[in-house]
């Protein structure tokens, strides 16, 4: 293990060890030099935000020390990173983004964009289940960021489902942020904003990452290996409601079957060529009183907007079944400086599972609106 290199004892992260069956599978797979395919899911930390290239952020480096470990393998990187997201998006977009790339091995790392609280502790549980139950049984580690200014992350409920399903957790907080809270490091010297690593960041992120994989490596080298746990999640017990798992995303070219009424939102038929031009296969709209509807199946019901720094703009309302106690504001004014959001609302969870009604409609237009109302997509769970 890499424990002194940079001043930091590695094996304090290590929050859970799980069972590491499939992580040795996967590096089995490796050792033979068969191609292996590492995947990353999560939001700006792992999109790789402030490092000074692609190449220096935490996941290419994790990515690099698979080449390196198993140079006769043929080893493919995916980074589906998307900044400002959370494991309530994650789970919509995992099929897409990540599984259809038939990951061998992946990291999660959703924990500070994820708040410390029931709703994200059964998105991400959704998430994980999604991810361990399908086609390539991929092996799955889970990462924790964290907020250097203040500590704060959604770690206590990931590790949770992390615990539940056995699977291992490494955390930057009893790491990174100790060797901070000690004076080793300045928060200075490793993020710019509190939250984002730069460059000697991410290097000590995958630092702590990639000691627990040489671990791994060193016990699976020595044949102590775990015995495969069999997991299936379908006959595991969800730690939570798991309303989550199943999430459906329609946007403007795959919602025919859902579409029920469009009266004056236009369709972008501008093409996506990278998952995070997030601002795509949606719809606009720019006067007051013009809607959207959809009859889509399911118990929870979110939309995706966007919120834009070019104010004024455009306000909706979004309504479930025309009850007024699932409708919700979405204010496409983004008080930040930083650039547009992709905001996810959650206009209605747990009702009854079954065909619902939402409609989306601009209430509040002005002469000198910037940019028009973009409606995203509208997620079903």
């Amino acid at each position: 293990m890499r424990v002194e290199k940079y001043g930091i004892d590695c094996s304090r992260g290590v929050m859970n060890r799980g069972n590491l069956y499939r992580i040795e599978r996967a590096m089995r797979k490796a050792m033979r030099g068969e191609h292996v395919t590492v995947g990353f899911l999560g939001g700006s930390i792992t999109q790789g935000c402030l490092s000074s290239a692609p190449d220096t952020c935490y996941a290419y480096l994790v990515y690099r020390w698979w080449c390196d470990t198993f140079p006769d393998a043929a080893v493919t990187y995916v980074n589906a990173g998307i900044g400002g997201t959370t494991s309530q998006f994650g789970v919509a977009r995992a099929d897409s983004d990540l599984l259809s790339k038939d990951i061998d091995f992946t990291i999660v790392e959703f924990s500070v964009n994820d708040e410390d609280n029931e709703h994200f502790l059964e998105t991400y549980e959704g998430l994980i289940r999604k991810i361990y139950g399908s086609r390539t049984a991929p092996a799955v580690l889970i990462v924790n960021s964290v907020y250097y200014g203040d500590g704060g992350n959604a770690q206590a409920q990931h590790i949770r489902i992390g615990e539940h399903y056995e699977l291992p957790c490494v955390s930057m907080k009893p790491t990174l942020y100790e060797k901070v809270l000690d004076g080793t490091y300045t928060s200075r010297d490793i993020t710019e904003d509190d939250l984002h690593p730069n460059d000697e960041g991410h290097g000590l992120m995958a630092e702590v990452i990639i000691s627990f994989l040489d671990r791994v490596y060193g016990e699976l080298r020595a044949g102590n290996e775990d015995a495969d746990n069999h997991m299936d999640v379908r006959k595991v017990t969800p730690v939570t409601p798991n309303a989550y798992e199943h999430s459906v995303r329609y946007q403007n070219h795959n919602c025919a079957s859902v579409l029920t009424e469009n009266d004056g939102f236009a369709v972008d038929g501008q093409p996506q060529e990278d998952i995070r031009e997030i601002f795509r296969r949606g719809w606009t709209a720019d006067k007051k009183g013009a809607r959207i509807g959809f009859d889509i199946e399911g118990s929870c019901i979110g939309v995706q907007y966007r919120k834009s720094v070019a104010q004024p703009t455009c306000i909706a309302r979004a309504v479930v079944d025309g009850d007024a106690e699932h409708a919700k504001i979405l204010d496409g004014n983004f008080g930040e400086t930083w650039g547009d959001m992709l905001c996810l609302d959650t206009v209605a969870e747990h009702l009854a599972y079954g065909k619902h009604h939402i409609e989306i409609e601009l209430v509040e237009t002005h002469e000198d609106d910037q940019v028009p109302f973009y409606l995203v997509s509208v997620i079903a769970s």
